[in-house]
């Protein structure tokens, strides 16, 4: 039996002392937690009770530690070899939801371990619009916020009045959109000196939707009508991670790989999904090496038939395991 690492010793002992309250989870396969079914081991595995606890963790361990954050774990592949380091799942967690309205306008004040289609159900069940394209989003709210997540046109980012950081140090920070670079599907902080950058996070958000209880029907009736498109169009019935790939400018990825005939090509278990192109598909039991080899053949084949270099929407974490280790 190996030996616990000095960061998995240390989180243990505070875990034990009661010094952190959340769960804490040693050598956790990290399969169980993404849509995609795939990925290895994490080096620790950390639920955080509230933010209080969120901040002691964060202040307990060094700032050399890699931390990585999870919600429901769509939009990211973890390679076979797993994560060193701590991972934070927020998905059960640092998920309050709070509205205040005056005079027709609602601040919504979310946590990051929302999922989009809780927030987008509970804005329109309160009379609030313009929230209903996040039901089609299988994220959380952080995830949203990170990648500006977007879907049937509508983006993250327009209905945010501020958010609330955190860093490696655990300290809160409040922070207003134009501090920010937003773009398709990318958020990036504009100027801190990079001599003096922590890592942050997105940990909450304000957000301001229109009151209209007019609207009401009409807006659950969108929801569901986002819903059935997505089921119509998309491979819902199996663990996939979303669009895999960023749209090129003035053109589409999906049309690209099915214009160079890749629509339903596989590798093991992995497989372009036959329904929407932009989609890869574990059938059952790809690992994680299976659809990175897809993900590299689209891309090559797409510049060679188009010459255009497709983007990755979907993140790619975590250590290669070498094939002889891997279980099927």
């Amino acid at each position: 039996m190996s030996r616990n690492s000095a960061l998995q010793e240390l989180l243990l002992a505070a875990s034990q002392s009661g010094e952190l309250s959340g769960r804490l989870k040693i050598n956790e396969q990290l399969a169980q937690y993404t849509t995609w079914r795939t990925g290895g081991q994490a080096e620790c595995w950390y639920q955080p009770k509230d933010v209080a606890d969120l901040q002691n963790i964060l202040q307990l361990i060094s700032n050399d530690v890699a931390i990585f954050w999870m919600g429901l774990g769509s939009n990211i592949l973890i390679r076979d070899g797993g994560l060193d380091g701590l991972v934070i799942n927020t998905n059960g967690a640092l998920n309050a939801l709070d509205v205040n309205c005056d005079n027709g306008q609602c601040l919504l004040e979310v946590q990051a371990g929302l999922p989009c289609a809780i927030f987008s159900r509970k804005a329109a069940n309160a009379g609030l619009h313009g929230a209903e394209f996040l039901s089609g989003i299988p994220g959380t709210m952080g995830g949203a916020l990170a990648m500006n997540a977007g879907a049937f046109g509508g983006e993250t980012w327009r209905h945010v009045v501020s958010v609330t950081m955190i860093n490696k140090n655990g300290e809160l920070i409040r922070r207003t959109p134009d501090e920010f670079n937003i773009a398709y599907r990318q958020v990036s902080l504009k100027s801190i000196k990079a001599e003096l950058a922590l890592d942050e996070w997105f940990l909450a958000a304000l957000f301001k939707l229109t009151k209209d209880t007019k609207r009401l029907d009409q807006s659950k009736a969108e929801i569901k009508r986002l819903l059935t498109v997505r089921a119509q169009t998309q491979p819902t019935k199996h663990a996939n991670a979303g669009s895999v790939f960023k749209n090129p400018d003035n053109d589409y990825a999906a049309r690209l790989i099915e214009s160079c005939g890749l629509k339903g090509q596989y590798y093991n278990d992995a497989q372009i999904s036959i329904k929407h192109a932009n989609f890869i598909i574990n059938k059952g039991h790809a690992r994680a090496q299976d659809i990175e080899q897809l993900i590299n053949k689209v891309r090559s084949e797409v510049m060679l038939s188009h010459g255009i270099e497709l983007q990755t929407e979907v993140k790619i974490i975590g250590k290669h395991a070498a094939i002889d280790k891997i279980v099927r």
